[in-house]
């Protein structure tokens, strides 16, 4: 699986480790993440990730 980073604020998500304040759990891949999943940071959708 690989990490995706958010184009705007430059967050990473790491499926490895997921996103628990979000409820994210540790091995969800980016493509599993909900359609609405939005950064957490600065909260652009997921369209605005790239591949790391």
């Amino acid at each position: 699986m690989e990490k995706y980073k958010c184009d705007v604020c430059g967050w990473v998500y790491d499926p490895a480790v997921g996103y628990a304040d979000g409820g994210i759990e540790p091995g969800t891949a980016f493509e599993n993440l909900p359609e609405d999943f939005e950064c957490p940071l600065c909260g652009v959708g997921k369209d605005e990730f790239s591949k790391c």
